[in-house]
Formats: C-alpha cells, structure tokens, sequence
C-alpha cells in the first residue's frame, strides 16, 4: 500500500508543499546493530594505508602548486595519473582487508548474501 506524498488532513502539508510522508510502522524484519567493539582495519594495516594516503595527498598538491607555477599541461596530468594510481593502490589494500576481515566474518556468521552484494558493488566501482 503506497502512502500518498500528501495528505489534505495532515497539517504538515501545507508548510512542507513538496510533500509530507507520515511515519507508517515498517514490516519489514529489524536486525539490531552490534556494537562496534572489533577493529575492522588492523594497526598495520593503518600504516601502510596512511602511507599510502599521505602520498597521494602530496601528489594532489603537488598538482595544485603545478597550477600556480603555471606548468605545462603534459606534466599536470602525469601527476594527475600518478595521484589516481596512489590512490588505486589504498583501494586495493582495502579491498583486501575487507576480505580478509569483514567479508571473512560475514560469512562464518552466515550472511553470504550480503557479503556478494557488496563484493559486487565494490568491484564495479573500481572496474570503472
């Protein structure tokens, strides 16, 4: 059953004229959330990632002051190339850790289809 955007009875309506949706109890099923007690990037992995981080930052910059010292075009987009590929490599990382860790323990714990969906969200994304 679709609730209609507005409601000629509600007095909502007339201050929010794009619409006003009520709030309908939900059936769909609730999972309560866990408490986020785990770490989901290990501390060494932090490292490299900030490392890896911390260099494509510099190469952004460094495209910036590229601009300002008025640099050839040809140079600006090798380093543009060179930040895109820095930061190619912090998402390979977490791409790993991500299976590694999070998809590792959705699927012990039985939530296979979610753990797909995401896998196949995120590799779309950087198959781009």
């Amino acid at each position: 059953m679709r609730v209609p955007l507005v409601h000629s009875k509600c007095p909502l309506s007339s201050r929010y004229p794009w619409g006003y949706r009520p709030l309908v109890p939900s059936k769909r099923k609730t999972i309560p959330l866990r408490l986020l007690t785990e770490t989901f990037v290990p501390d060494e992995r932090k490292a490299e990632l900030r490392k890896r981080l911390k260099r494509a930052q510099g190469q952004v910059s460094g495209i910036g002051r590229m601009l300002d010292d008025n640099r050839p075009c040809m140079d600006i987009l090798v380093q543009v190339t060179a930040a895109q590929e820095a930061l190619r490599g912090f998402s390979r990382v977490m791409v790993l850790n991500y299976l590694e860790k999070c998809a590792t323990d959705a699927l012990r714990e039985g939530r296979q289809e979610g753990v797909y969906d995401d896998l196949m969200k995120v590799i779309f994304k950087l198959a781009r």
